[in-house]
């Protein structure tokens, strides 16, 4: 399994990848698919706000995951925080690729000098929250019935790890 940065080449699978959790989970709180265009500005959008995009590549070639990380929230005292997605593909997940792709999103973190990880996470999705807290994520809190889809209330679970860096800048 190869960690790296992804390209425009990639995007056709993270797009796929991106669809499949929207049409099928409520990994993503979204409704709308996306063509290769969206995913085309979404990776730009990410570089150039200095942020990576990194791809999980199997022994065969295929993109098999995604992960990125953003901003947490708009306003400069937020700017040490950033807010991660990590998707695999259907076919594909339960297998590590999630966790390698975390333990390099969270490196990347660490190498521009971020302060903290935040995730949300849909609160039944037991695996994502076991994973975030086998890698050192904090729960720091639930919020009841913020999200819907597939006409269901979604409950909402926040959490975080603080990374190891200096002082705020």
């Amino acid at each position: 399994m190869l960690i790296r940065a992804a390209t425009e080449g990639d995007l056709p699978a993270i797009c796929e990848i991106y669809n499949d959790a929207v049409a099928n989970t409520t990994a993503i709180w979204n409704e709308t698919l996306v063509d290769v265009s969206n995913r085309a500005a979404w990776l730009k959008a990410r570089a150039d706000a200095g942020y990576p995009v990194l791809v999980a590549v199997s022994e065969d070639g295929d993109v098999v995951g995604y992960a990125s990380f953003g901003d947490w929230r708009a306003f400069d005292g937020y700017r040490h925080t950033v807010e991660h997605s990590v998707y695999v593909h259907k076919d594909r997940r339960g297998g590590g690729i999630g966790r390698k792709l975390m333990i390099a999103l969270v490196a990347e973190a660490e190498r521009i000098g971020k302060h903290v990880m935040v995730a949300a996470i849909e609160s039944e999705n037991a695996a994502s929250i076991h994973l975030h807290a086998q890698l050192g994520f904090a729960e720091t809190g639930r919020m009841r019935e913020v999200g819907t889809k597939f006409g269901h209330w979604l409950d909402l679970t926040f959490m975080q790890l603080v990374l190891p860096t200096g002082a705020p800048r």
